[in-house]
């Protein structure tokens, strides 16, 4: 990598609150060359439940991926019942993009890649519907179109699974992509697929959300990105936001207010996933700063 830019790693745990956690673990990487770049805590006092956040340089470190995990499991994980991943940030992580027919998070997620803003690649991008495909091809990446039914729905998403794992797929981005997701491709990626919807759930569910909001004359709107679980729509919350609305507001601006909002919230949780900043505990969300 660069040299404004250095190999890191960066790890991610919890365990139950007690003393002595943090000084444990810089005292441990220390221990072994390494310089400690960013370094986040949070304590759930209701639950006694402590996170950590911690990234370092690897240049000068002295443990490989395999050594850390035996040594960190033994001086570390086992004393205080911690729960941990580990992750090399040299590697961009590989996000496929599942779509329907709106386009305009898609949009915005590739303009993000293209530019460079995102360090992250895209192999392939998936459909129910062909609608989407000319954008595909306009910044030439493969699409694949699985037309989804009741009947065929376990099949599409055996197929997807495999064809995800064959291009070594990190992330999983469902940019508006309009049908429930099954057990199949929950279960292959947990933790590791990301939806956004509008943030009037559960009031005003449906296809035409903006305008039952508008026929009730709602005040705010929204958009939630957030980890995808068997419980529809009800996954652990990675970014929210809101702004408000007028009775001056057709159905008209509330739709194009609310995309605005559906791409700025996606990318936020997109973002935190990518620079590792989210742990996922129970069914919600820490995302450190």
């Amino acid at each position: 990598m660069a040299a404004d830019h250095p190999r890191t790693a960066t790890l991610l745990m919890h365990c139950p609150d007690q003393p002595g956690v943090v000084a444990a673990v810089t005292r441990f990487l220390a221990g072994h060359g390494a310089n400690i770049v960013d370094l986040d805590q949070h304590v759930d006092r209701a639950d006694g439940v402590f996170f950590m956040r911690v990234r370092w340089e690897l240049e000068g470190f002295t443990l490989d991926a395999g050594a850390f995990s035996q040594a960190f499991q033994t001086t570390i994980a086992d004393p205080f019942q911690a729960v941990w991943q580990l992750h090399d940030n040299a590697r961009p992580l590989r996000m496929a993009l599942f779509v329907s027919k709106m386009s305009h998070c898609l949009y915005d997620l590739l303009s993000r890649w293209q530019s460079g803003e995102w360090r992250v690649e895209i192999p392939l991008i998936i459909s129910n519907h062909d609608t989407l495909r000319p954008v595909a091809e306009q910044f030439g990446i493969p699409f694949h179109c699985f037309p989804i039914s009741a009947d065929n729905r376990a099949d599409q998403e055996a197929a997807e699974v495999e064809l995800l794992t064959r291009h070594e797929v990190d992330l999983v981005v469902l940019a508006r992509y309009m049908q429930i997701v099954g057990p199949t491709l929950i279960d292959a990626f947990p933790q590791r697929i990301i939806n956004i919807h509008h943030s009037f759930l559960p009031a005003f569910a449906g296809a035409r959300p903006y305008h039952a909001a508008h026929a009730r004359g709602v005040k705010i709107i929204g958009a939630t990105s957030h980890y995808v679980t068997l419980d529809l729509d009800a996954g652990p919350i990675i970014e929210q936001d809101v702004t408000r609305i007028t009775h001056r507001d057709s159905v008209k601006a509330l739709v194009r207010k609310g995309q605005d909002l559906e791409k700025l919230v996606l990318a936020r949780g997109i973002w935190a996933h990518l620079q590792r900043q989210t742990l996922v505990y129970q069914n919600r969300t820490i995302v450190f700063s």
